[in-house]
């Protein structure tokens, strides 16, 4: 099967209609049952209680998506297998989210997180979807289980910020999408499509200054899941072998803050999974830029990080290694410069 552009638009269409409609109604009862995100730690950026579960909308949104594909699209056996190992984690790691936003303030604890994040990502392997480049193939699997996990906390990080995690989230599935098109990987296209829009559909309302809405671990931890095993089953290496480095590209910006403030943190003797306000969007906003501004910027970066990955899949050897060589120096002073903030 070759899908064209219009089952892709659909699939988009579908997810953003879903969670752009369902956003309000799961506000709602968040707000009924009293599940707010409260001001409860110096940790949070916000300044009132602001309703929660997002996230499931979010879900619904792609779940919803790609079951109306499934049910209007003759999908080759090979592209229902690994779009049902994708939903099946990431119905594991939506679970996980909502036990955590239930249980707010306080939230479950690192260790248990990880073992369901753990066993979310041993599904993606068992059903074939890891690391193809490192071999022997239990390597792969262990390789495959640090990166999945570690990009579905980065999202978790990340979300510290009005519109912050769902526009990366955007971005980075329609990077996957531009990267994967030429090579017709079917459940990458469908999948980076449902994720892009059920970000899209979110958006209006976390932005919203009345009807305003959180994500929640629900959203962040699944969108996150979504996209780390998305970035598994593209084809990066058809013109070089280097090209195999361009997710750390599309998902740079959540990668980045997550190495960014755990770095900080060990050398401040301090645990990397206790919050602080150290992350690279709170250091914009301390030099002065307002929040939106911040949000923005961090699109535009990640569009152009997607943009270089997409260059590094297509370049002869030289020309990848000469822009990752480039991309390396730039964020290495950008670093360099952030760390330097005065955030007391």
């Amino acid at each position: 099967m070759k899908a064209d552009f219009g089952l892709y638009a659909a699939c988009f269409a579908a997810a953003a209609t879903i969670t752009f409609f369902l956003t309000p109604l799961v506000r709602l009862v968040s707000i009924r049952f009293g599940f707010l995100d409260t001001v409860s730690s110096e940790v949070k950026t916000h300044k009132s209680p602001t309703p929660i579960f997002g996230g499931v909308a979010i879900y619904a949104g792609f779940v919803g998506a790609v079951l109306l594909l499934r049910l209007t699209t003759n999908f080759p056996s090979g592209t229902l297998y690994n779009l049902r190992a994708l939903v099946l984690g990431a119905t594991l790691a939506f679970l996980l989210g909502l036990a955590d936003d239930l249980n707010r303030p306080s939230g479950l604890g690192y260790k248990p997180k990880f073992l369901v994040q753990f066993l979310a990502t041993a599904l993606l392997v068992r059903f074939g979807l890891r690391i193809r480049f490192i071999h022997p193939p239990w390597v792969a699997g262990f390789v495959t289980i640090v990166w999945v996990v570690g990009v579905t906390n980065a999202f978790n990080i990340i979300d510290i910020m009005d519109g912050l995690a769902a526009s990366q989230a955007l971005v980075a599935a329609c990077g996957f999408l531009l990267v994967s098109l030429p090579s017709e990987e079917l459940y990458v296209n469908f999948a980076s499509a449902a994720v892009a829009g059920a970000a899209l559909g979110f958006l209006p309302w976390n932005l919203s200054r009345r009807h305003k809405v959180f994500m929640g671990d629900s959203g962040s931890l699944v969108i996150g899941f979504l996209l780390a095993g998305i970035s598994l089953g593209a084809r990066y290496s058809d013109v070089n072998n280097v090209g195999v480095f361009a997710p750390l590209l599309i998902l740079f910006v959540p990668v980045f803050d997550t190495f960014f403030v755990s770095i900080l943190r060990l050398n401040q003797g301090r645990s990397p999974f206790l919050g602080s306000r150290d992350h690279f969007a709170l250091r914009l906003e301390r030099l002065g830029f307002l929040r939106d501004h911040v949000v923005l910027m961090a699109a535009l970066a990640a569009t152009f990080f997607s943009f270089c990955a997409f260059l590094a899949t297509v370049y002869p050897l030289k020309g990848a290694l000469a822009l990752y060589a480039l991309v390396a120096a730039v964020v290495f002073w950008l670093g360099r410069r952030m760390a330097l903030i005065d955030m007391r």
